[in-house]
């Protein structure tokens, strides 16, 4: 009796070990449907439909009917002119209402104000300015005394210190005066400032002059220019303004015998700038 029940008790086991083993084909049978069943969606999913085909490339056509294909063979969208080809481009769609044509309107120059006007006129004279005096001093060969420029502050006309003063001094040469006297006669109706500005080299005052240092010599030298205008040629002093300015703005190298005497100026400017 024992023996028999030593005997169904390795059978089980037997059968157990077995089974136990053979558990992985139920796994494998099963990954292996999964896959079968990925392979058919996919397949499913990659058939195309030749009627939704035909349906989406109509309806393309008839959105973009009114332009040919951007493809270099054919019309419409695909380019398939034999089967939807547009008879007549520029014929409108059904239900579409024609807009009206918008006239194109050219903008009208911008109307100048006054003051912009009173500014272009100014230009001109300026420029017809610098014209007239560079043609006087070329005429009287004084280019290496008298200098013509245009800055953006507005007209310059730089005066070397020797044409005018003697050294150290802020009394006018008599050989200045025609010269001065021809910008006062262009000076007279202009609708600007002048301004009167002296300048000079680093090089302390002497001893031998009357002024205390290079700001009052600077300063004295454009006011004796000013008096000249105002005296002589009886202009009018609302539009002039003088000042001086010592070494603080030197156009030349101070430590060299011409750049000093570039230094050494008086520079008459006619502003770009309107009177009030």
């Amino acid at each position: 009796m024992r023996q028999q029940t030593r005997s169904q008790s390795r059978r089980r086991g037997s059968q157990a070990e077995n089974s136990n083993r053979d558990r992985w084909l139920i796994t494998y049978a099963d990954l292996i449907t999964l896959l079968l069943i990925f392979f058919v969606v996919m397949y499913a999913m990659s058939t195309l439909d030749k009627g939704k085909y035909e349906e989406v490339t109509q309806s393309l056509q008839l959105t973009f009917k009114s332009g040919d294909s951007i493809l270099e063979e054919g019309s419409g969208i695909t380019g398939t002119a034999d089967e939807y080809k547009n008879p007549d481009t520029t014929t409108t769609p059904p239900n579409t209402e024609i807009e009206p044509t918008q006239e194109v309107q050219v903008q009208e120059p911008h109307a100048l104000t006054e003051r912009e006007l009173a500014f272009r006129q100014q230009e001109q004279e300026l420029q017809g300015l610098m014209s007239v005096i560079s043609k006087y001093v070329s005429d009287n060969k004084l280019d290496d005394q008298i200098f013509v420029a245009d800055k953006p502050q507005g007209i310059s006309i730089t005066l070397s210190d020797q044409f005018v003063f003697d050294v150290g001094r802020a009394d006018l040469k008599p050989a200045s005066s025609p010269v001065l006297a021809k910008l006062a006669s262009l000076f007279k109706n202009l609708g600007t400032t002048v301004s009167i500005e002296g300048h000079t080299d680093n090089l302390p005052i002497t001893s031998a002059s009357k002024y205390q240092d290079n700001w009052e010599l600077s300063g004295a030298r454009a006011l004796s220019i000013l008096r000249f205008f105002l005296e002589h040629e009886n202009l009018s002093p609302d539009g002039f303004q003088y000042a001086g300015y010592a070494d603080t703005r030197p156009v030349g190298d101070n430590t060299t015998t011409p750049g000093r005497q570039s230094n050494r100026r008086v520079e008459i400017i006619v502003l770009r700038q309107l009177q009030e």
